[in-house]
């Protein structure tokens, strides 16, 4: 068997196969040093010699990709029928990338070798045998890839076995077990790999698909029952369903297995990781995914609140500091004084869930959300609406609102947005006028130009996101829309809410709260030492 675990990435291969992912070759560059930070043992690059893009990125890797833990791989199919290894050109491609692994696909399901490769059984085992081979003899590290295995073993195992034996006779280190279709559940899986292994004692790996919403579960069988390589991508990327969440395949080896796959201290910086992949890719990840989704320890029952004022563990598996994510509390008419008492504590401010205080911010919430508020995604107006209640009242501000305009002018194609602010500002009046794309560009805009002169700290201000909802019917008040605005401010990410009967007014609600919130004197939002984490991995 292989003397160490591989864990082994895809992402920049598989993928990309994902619909709308576009990467550049300086993209996959950039993930590739992502993946190597975090300890991945390999990164598959991409299929030299069929895709332009992945000739370019070996060509570059070789000076430009310094990495420090991972190896690098590059992903090619067996010679073709009646060619040999030595004259074909994708394998040549593969030495030319000139990498010290290189990972090949071969056919295992009797069907697709008959009517995919149109060649006889015989051919394709002769095909693996003979591309392998040439590889190894050419001082590379090889794997394979059996695509289909699943299906073609429960079509014809002995067959599937011989592709296994043939590949681990010609020198591959390794033998992946493909759930190509991702249709297989995972007691199959289990069985499937702990009867491949007894009868054939190859070092066997698992590359899942997610068709059957498996992939992760699929892949942990297949560990469990004795397989030595894991293959996943960032998030899950991959074409129809995804593949398995590298990520999720790596915090539950670590936590649930004690299997230190990565360093343990790299582990913290899973979520930090994922986030960094998501900002190349510009393809986010689930917000529910498992350890680093930005959902994956949030809370928002009330009875769950009251729970994990008591303990967190009663309702989380794992101490999210772990994998570099943390607690947070959601703010609704759901919760009650624990979910506000939980989000103040995590917003940095010492309270009780019996105090007057909370009491009231807890109404507060109440009240504003049947008028159509949701502070679920703006925290920053929570944090206003908690620092009155702490003070006793309003709080002074830094500036006030003398009046505010927008005007929207259109002369044939060409449309004009120009809003107007005036202010008093430290004892003066300033006015400033701001133009944008729409009313809300250009309020801010207006809003930056008129401030940022006297506050700094606004410059970092950055509109992120914006979003409208339509709320008539739906309220007592008859509000007509709420306004969410998302903002960033350096490291620092948060939301604002706004609602009115107009729009525009609902937006310039948000704003305002973004810059009250910056100029905010108060505890900045604390994150606890993390805890140890070795005393946590399963021994």
């Amino acid at each position: 068997m292989a003397e160490q675990f591989q864990l082994y990435d895809t992402t920049l291969r598989d993928g990309t196969q994902q619909e709308g992912m576009v990467l550049t070759v300086e993209d996959k560059l950039a993930v590739a040093r992502r993946l190597d930070d975090l300890g991945v043992g390999f990164i598959e690059g991409g299929w030299p010699g069929a895709v332009p893009k992945d000739t370019e990125f070996f060509r570059r890797a070789r000076t430009e990709l310094d990495l420090g833990n991972a190896v690098l791989a590059a992903f090619g199919a067996t010679r073709r029928p009646g060619v040999p290894a030595s004259l074909d050109p994708q394998v040549r491609a593969l030495l030319e990338a000139e990498t010290p692994v290189v990972t090949l696909v071969a056919k295992s399901h009797t069907g697709h070798v008959r009517n995919a490769l149109r060649t006889t059984l015989a051919e394709n085992l002769a095909m693996i045998s003979g591309t392998v081979r040439h590889l190894v003899h050419a001082g590379r590290r090889v794997f394979v890839d059996a695509e289909h295995y699943f299906d073609g073993y429960q079509l014809n195992r002995e067959y599937a076995l011989a592709v296994v034996r043939a590949a681990a006779e010609a020198g591959a280190e390794t033998v992946v077990l493909c759930d190509t279709n991702g249709g297989s559940l995972p007691d199959e899986v289990r069985t499937v790999v702990t009867e491949t292994l007894d009868l054939t004692g190859v070092p066997l790996g698992i590359h899942a698909h997610n068709d059957s919403g498996c992939a992760v579960a699929n892949t942990m069988a297949a560990v469990d029952a004795g397989a030595v390589q894991a293959q996943g991508t960032a998030h899950g990327y991959g074409e129809r369903c995804g593949n398995a969440d590298l990520f999720t395949v790596i915090a539950n080896l670590v936590l649930k297995r004690g299997r230190e796959v990565i360093p343990l201290e790299k582990l913290r910086e899973l979520a930090r990781t994922g986030r960094a992949v998501t900002e190349l890719t510009q393809v986010p990840g689930s917000a529910a995914a498992p350890y680093i989704g930005g959902s994956a320890f949030t809370h928002k029952a009330g009875l769950h609140a009251s729970a994990l004022r008591v303990d967190p563990d009663l309702y989380q598996h794992t101490t999210p500091e772990f994998v570099g994510n943390t607690m947070r509390t959601l703010v609704s008419d759901m919760g009650g004084r624990s979910s506000i008492e939980l989000k103040a504590r995590e917003l940095g401010y010492a309270v009780e869930a019996g105090s007057d205080e909370v009491a009231r911010a807890a109404t507060r919430v109440k009240e504003m959300e049947s008028d159509g508020y949701s502070f679920e995604s703006a925290d920053a107006s929570f944090e206003l609406l908690l620092r009155e209640e702490l003070d006793g009242g309003p709080r002074p501000r830094p500036f006030d609102v003398e009046s505010w305009s927008v005007g929207v002018t259109g002369t044939g194609d060409e449309v004009r947005t120009e809003a107007t602010v005036r202010l008093t500002v430290q004892g003066r009046s300033v006015t400033a006028t701001g133009h944008g794309n729409g009313p809300v560009n250009a309020m801010d805009t207006a809003l930056h130009t008129a401030l940022d002169p006297c506050f700094p700290a606004l410059s970092r201000l950055e509109l992120t996101d914006y979003r409208v909802r339509v709320l008539s019917g739906e309220t007592g008040s008859g509000a007509a829309a709420r306004v969410l605005i998302s903002y960033r401010d350096g490291e620092r990410s948060w939301g604002t809410v706004g609602v009115d009967g107009n729009t525009t007014a609902a937006s310039w609600q948000a704003l305002l709260d973004a810059v009250h919130y910056v100029l905010l004197d108060g505890p900045p939002g604390r994150v606890e030492d993390a805890p140890p984490l070795a005393a946590a991995v399963p021994g």
